[in-house]
């Protein structure tokens, strides 16, 4: 390992002596700077030098043929700083090479994490398979940037799709990130979901009034799907959400005491439910099969439905009522609690709301019921109080 003046001119001449493999020349002036000679005539520069732990490293600059000898030179010099201050280059360079591509982190580590913390996740899933993936896929974590987030989150609205669903290559991105920084997975230090301003999605309100269920009852009823007018019915009865619905079985029901519980909901904590004594009635009437757990399952499969979108859409355009989401059986079940006069703090319960925060969307139908029931108390006291003659003060001021 001779120790020599490395210069451009000794790397022109430099060879590895017969009989040998190879052979280091050390330079006199950068503790660590290396020239390896090669018996094949092949010569490489390196800085070998003590990490932290008194470990010795060597990182690779470069091929001799690639690289001049100042560019080489330069780097070793940075380099040795770096090591100076503590760092680790040849750490660092080996972590660069295990850090997955977006496409290898959604399958090895995300979609098992999704499929073990979430519940409804077939829209997320159908976003990454048919937007994200194809878009991201092949690039590595440290490269996608926040400009190409916010792009793609763009020109998804720009081509018409609702903001809701443009927000989701921002949501998704970032989820995915800090689920990866969490685990220690490289690459994920700065997220490009971050701070990046989303659509503003407007709420949407759509409650069902009387003549519109009755309609709806009527179409259901007619469905081709026999389960589908259960479905609906009890939704509307109980107001939970669909996926809780379609997935509950008969082990969570207690119908003598008209109690459900819902092991897991959506806020990942198990819930109760009381039961109406007409959702009592629904569920004693339904059809069961020998075997199978689940209250309202596919006649064919005996399994969950997966999807009721085809019946259901059927259904509400028969009724009229084109726009109706299922979800919107829901809000109908909270708008109904609360024109019967009911708090907005026993309705967030009913709903399993986290907190009340979540239940304002109704407070506009609890001040409507408020105003019904104070024209209702004042239209009892007759009409001889409004059409009260003035007093003489009152005439003597006219």
């Amino acid at each position: 390992m001779p120790n020599v003046n490395l210069d451009a001119l000794f790397v022109r001449t430099a060879v590895c002596p017969p009989g040998k493999g190879k052979i280091d020349y050390y330079d006199n002036s950068i503790t660590g700077f290396i020239l390896e000679a090669r018996g094949s005539g092949g010569m490489t520069y390196h800085l070998r030098y003590r990490d932290a732990h008194g470990k010795q490293r060597q990182h690779k600059i470069g091929d001799a043929k690639s690289i001049s000898f100042d560019k080489a030179r330069t780097a070793a010099e940075k380099l040795r700083s770096r090591v100076v201050l503590g760092e680790d280059p040849a750490e660092e360079k080996k972590i660069l090479r295990t850090i997955p591509t977006i496409a290898e982190l959604y399958a090895d580590t995300y979609l098992p994490h999704l499929q073990t913390t979430r519940r409804n996740m077939g829209s997320d899933l159908s976003f990454w398979k048919t937007h994200l993936l194809p878009k991201f896929g092949h690039k590595h974590l440290d490269e996608l940037t926040q400009q190409e987030v916010i792009n793609a989150q763009q020109s998804m609205r720009k081509a018409g799709y609702a903001e809701g669903t443009a927000n989701k290559w921002i949501v998704q991105i970032r989820y995915m990130y800090n689920v990866a920084k969490k685990l220690g997975i490289p690459g994920s230090d700065f997220n490009p979901g971050t701070d990046i301003k989303q659509f503003t999605v407007e709420g949407r309100e759509r409650f069902l009034n009387s003549d519109e269920t009755e309609r709806l009852r009527e179409a259901v009823e007619k469905s081709e799907n026999t389960q589908l007018k259960y479905i609906v019915t009890l939704l509307l009865m109980l107001g939970c959400r669909k996926r809780e619905l379609l997935d509950s079985k008969w082990e969570h029901f207690d119908l003598d005491r008209r109690g459900w519980r819902i092991p897991i909901s959506k806020s990942g904590k198990a819930r109760h439910v009381q039961l109406s004594a007409s959702a009592v009635a629904v569920l004693a009437q339904l059809p069961r099969w020998d075997g199978c757990p689940y209250v309202i399952p596919n006649p064919k499969t005996r399994l969950p439905y997966t999807g009721i979108h085809v019946s259901w859409d059927t259904a509400r355009k028969r009724a009229g009522l084109p726009d109706v989401r299922m979800h919107d059986l829901r809000h109908s079940f909270a708008s109904n609690l609360v024109n019967a006069g009911v708090s907005l703090f026993v309705v967030s319960k009913a709903l399993g709301h986290t907190n009340t925060l979540m239940t304002q969307r109704y407070s506009h139908l609890s001040d409507e019921t408020m105003f019904a029931a104070a024209d209702a108390a004042a239209n009892a006291m007759g009409p001889n109080w409004t059409d009260a003659k003035q007093s003489p003060a009152q005439e003597q001021t006219r």
